[in-house]
């Protein structure tokens, strides 16, 4: 008889699985001190992983355990600082991305250094591996990549390269791959899509390259996808779209992209932001984005997309943003500056649309940011703009809009920036705007006409920069900071009313928002005012911190206050220029310690330039030109260290030139012509190394020329008899003379020529005869394209279809057919980029094996147009080769067009 088997007690079998947790506890513990070991930790943020000091490991800074179990689930240390390669300031010059996934990187923080530790994968019931903006460097180790239980690998903002692996069998729960910011480069795989569960792919900054992979729609769960800011090129995939119902954030931006924006995204109704900035992106918007009924964000700028904007976009109900255009690059500079892809972006905006923007857009409900700035849009000025309870940034400046401002935004209560600078408006301004609440009000560059109204008293809503937009934009809008002291103001207020037919006297400024840290901007110069300087405009100087005014070039009369240091203190800036005001300039000039900049120039102004101005510490720019000043020049200019201009040509100086002026170490502009000066010039100017312009022409000079080639120039000091060493006669050159474009400007927009004057100066006149060769190469190739051929635009139902034929101008003894072309460059890959010019990248092409060409490629439609023609011009006359290429040949079509030169090794353009 058998014996019967041993039966199994309950606390033998608790014993058992006790002595597994703790051994599989010490073996986890073993894992975060090699982790440990393996790291650099300057900080000693990782000091308590000691089990002398505690034996708990599931309680050390960053480790999260299981409740049931005390296995290690989580590792999160998140580094910081500004220390290392990737810092947190540059991580905050990227405002614009991660919607959705964007965490803080803490400036003052710490950071971990050193390999990513193989250790990581002993960890064998980890679930989320969490080391964001740390100095983490080399390879993701290859047992990571296998760890089956590992849902979130968050390793944003380190040094990690190599490329990602070909195969993800082992990541079976892997839901967030956040790789943001590192080095990673080659290829994504497609063994990615093996990864079923996947919901955030980020791979934003990398040196990503190949295309944007067609498996995205085996993805079904994907919510985030980010892969800005690397070398992708291609078309965007129409599978993109194809089973997309839960794709919440998309954002491609500051790639190589081409074709057209797939209409199939339209089927991503789930979407909440789409973010498509600075790509070469062309044809038109598709109006089948308008059944994206969740989407916040918009952003297609810095493309070169055309045609009308599609009224379906009011269809979005939510969309708060809309960015159709931008002239701020929203790429930083400090974005691998190591090894150039940063140059890869477009540098200007190109997109270049057709009509107005449709009501249907302008009075969307939720409407935030309206942003299309130079997008040649054209018509009527938008009237109706809804209830606009939301709306507070409109950008319309720099198209050919005609009518009136709309008094629509009469009632848009939130409205605090509102650009619509050089267009072609016309008629009078309402005063019912809502000016004094506004941070920016530019409608410089019109035609508007009647009095500046006296805007109504009226009650301002609070400020809320509550979205990566708002804050982006109004950080760009405003005035340059280098022009006030000790980086004054928190908030800036701009008014421009320049450049227009505005009659009637100054008036009070209407702002309202005041304040200790209030800089306020008055411009409305170039207009045709009248009255007494300077009438009620600085009644509110007191109740701000600085002051900026302009009223240049109207026909204003009176005097400067003698007084003007205690009418507003805080001034920072005057331009007065281009006036009738008379009288003497104030000794009291010297009491306005804030003062940057000042131009009197231009007036009927008298008597002696006051010593006091050495009183001003900071004063970069004093111009005092054409008046009818006496005396001699004030010795104690020279102790005005910050001086940076000093322009008094065209008086009636007598003396000498101070011998103090060589002490201006920051001097860049330094103009004394047409005055009675007499002595000699001072010998250590030529020393003073960062003056680039020099004027003493048609004075009483005399003595020997100081030795500097570079800028003793015999045209620079003309209509002096008595100087030595320069004998050109006077009749036989003409000296520079001022322009009046030395001062600052302040107003944002482009600066046209003061009334009665052509504006261009001898800098102008070297850059149109220089360019002129050019010119003539690229009228003669827009001849021949647009009478050869030229065809209509497609239709917003055609895609258009490329004809596959080359124009050869050279014969250099090789096929030059469409398919060789596209196949040289391997399909335009970025891999055979070098460069980029503005319009399009340029491509290496061996077109048979040991010849090389260089292929530009440019978007359709470019040359459509007088603006998009200039910007062309511009772009060639800034090729820095030392002569110019030969154009082999050229492809153009509805759909694509390149240009064929012959490659020149170290060329970019």
């Amino acid at each position: 008889m058998g014996h019967l088997p041993k039966p199994v007690y309950p606390f033998h079998f608790i014993w058992v699985i006790f002595i597994i947790t703790v051994s599989c506890q010490d073996s986890d513990k073993s894992a975060l001190l090699e982790f440990k070991s393996s790291v650099k930790d300057p900080a000693g943020v990782l000091s308590g992983w000691d089990v002398s000091k505690n034996s708990d490991h599931c309680s050390w800074i960053g480790v999260t355990c299981g409740s049931r179990d005390g296995r290690v689930y989580g590792v999160n240390i998140t580094g910081g600082g500004d220390s290392g390669e990737f810092t947190c300031l540059k991580y905050d010059e990227f405002s614009l991305y991660g919607f959705g996934v964007r965490k803080k990187c803490d400036g003052s923080g710490f950071k971990l250094s050193g390999k990513l530790s193989v250790s990581i994968s002993k960890l064998t019931e980890l679930r989320a591996l969490s080391l964001p903006f740390n100095d983490l460097s080399g390879e993701i180790p290859d047992e990571i990549w296998g760890m089956e239980k590992l849902e979130v690998i968050d390793l944003e903002g380190n040094l990690i390269s190599g490329s990602l692996p070909f195969r993800f069998s082992g990541l079976r729960s892997l839901r967030v791959l956040n790789l943001a910011f590192n080095k990673v480069s080659g290829e994504i795989p497609d063994g990615l899509s093996e990864v079923k569960s996947l919901q955030v792919l980020n791979l934003a900054g990398n040196r990503v390259n190949g295309s944007i992979p067609v498996f995205l729609d085996a993805l079904g769960d994907l919510r985030g996808l980010y892969l800005s800011f690397n070398l992708l090129s291609g078309d965007i995939p129409d599978e993109i779209g194809y089973n997309c119902g839960s794709l919440e954030h998309l954002e491609l931006s500051g790639n190589l992209l081409v074709g057209g924006i797939p209409s199939s995204l339209g089927n991503c109704t789930k979407l909440q932001s789409l973010l498509l900035y600075s790509n070469l992106l062309q044809e038109e918007i598709p109006f089948e984005l308008g059944g994206l009924k969740t989407l916040q964000v918009l952003d297609v700028s810095r493309n070169s997309l055309s045609g009308a904007i599609p009224r379906e976009l009011g269809s979005c109900l939510n969309l708060s943003i809309l960015v159709l255009s931008n002239l701020f690059n929203p790429i930083p500079s400090v974005y691998n500056t190591d090894d150039g892809i940063s140059q890869l972006a477009p540098e200007e905006e190109f997109n270049y649309f057709e009509g107005t923007i449709p009501s249907e857009i302008t009075t969307l409900p939720m409407l935030q940011v309206l942003w299309a700035p130079r997008a040649t849009l054209e018509g009527n000025f938008p009237e109706n703009w809804g209830a606009c309870a939301s709306l507070e940034m409109v950008n319309l400046g720099q198209n050919l809009f005609v009518g009136e401002v709309s008094k629509g935004f009469d009632s848009c209560k939130k409205l605090h920036f509102l650009d619509v600078s050089w267009n072609k408006l016309t008629g009078k301004v309402s005063d019912k705007l809502r000016v004094p609440c506004m941070r920016v009000f530019d409608v410089s560059g019109n035609c508007l006409s009647g009095p500046i109204p006296s805007f109504q008293d009226t009650k301002c809503e609070p400020v809320n920069l509550s979205t990566a937009y708002l804050q982006y934009f109004a950080s760009k809008s405003v005035i340059n900071p280098s022009l006030f002291p000790n980086n004054v103001g928190d908030l800036t207020v701009i008014h421009n009313f320049g450049g227009n037919n505005f009659t009637g006297g100054l008036v009070s400024v209407p702002i309202v928002r005041t304040g200790e840290k209030i800089v306020y901007a008055f411009l409305v110069g170039q207009n045709e005012l009248t009255g007494e300087f300077p009438g009620p405009i600085f009644e509110k100087c007191v109740n701000l911190k600085a002051m900026v005014v302009n009223v240049s070039y109207n026909a204003l009369s009176g005097q400067i206050p003698t007084n003007i240091s205690q009418i507003c203190p805080i001034l920072t800036f005057l331009d007065v220029s281009g006036n009738s005001i008379t009288g003497t300039i104030p000794a009291s000039f010297g009491e306005l310690g804030s003062l940057v900049a000042v131009n009197l120039s231009r007036n009927m102004l008298t008597g002696e330039i006051p010593v006091s101005f050495n009183k001003i510490k900071d004063l970069k720019n004093l111009s005092m030109s054409g008046n009818k000043l006496t005396g001699q020049i004030p010795s104690g200019l020279g102790k005005i260290g910050s001086l940076q201009v000093l322009d008094l040509s065209s008086n009636s100086l007598t003396g000498e030139i101070p011998e103090d002026f060589v002490e201006l170490k920051n001097l860049s502009v330094l103009l004394l012509n047409n005055n009675k000066l007499s002595g000699q010039i001072p010998s250590g100017l030529a020393n003073v190394k960062t003056i680039v312009r020099f004027n003493v022409s048609f004075n009483n000079l005399s003595g020997p020329l100081p030795s500097n080639d570079d800028l003793m120039k015999c045209s620079s000091v003309l209509g002096n008899p008595n100087l030595q060493s320069c004998k050109i006669s006077p009749s036989n050159a003409s000296p520079d003379q001022p322009t009046g474009n030395e001062f600052a400007n302040l107003s944002g927009s482009p600066v046209p020529a003061p009334k009665g004057e052509s504006g261009l100066n001898s800098i102008a006149i070297a850059s149109i005869t220089s360019a002129s060769a050019i010119f003539a190469v690229m009228l003669a190739l827009m001849v021949l394209f647009f009478c050869t051929k030229w065809r209509p635009r497609p239709g917003p139902n055609s895609r258009g279809s490329v004809r596959k034929e080359v124009t050869v101008f050279t014969d250099i003894g090789v096929p030059l057919t469409f398919e060789n072309v596209v196949r040289s460059t391997g399909s335009f890959n970025a891999s055979n980029c070098i460069g980029n010019g503005g319009f399009g990248a340029t491509y290496k092409a061996e077109i048979s094996p040991g010849f090389l060409v260089a292929i530009k490629r440019l978007a359709v439609g470019r040359f459509q147009g007088v603006q998009q023609f200039d910007a062309e011009i511009k772009t060639l006359g800034r090729l820095r080769h030392q002569n110019l290429v030969t154009l082999i040949g050229y492809h153009a079509s509805e759909t694509e067009m390149f240009l064929i030169y012959n490659y020149l090794p170290g060329g970019s353009g």
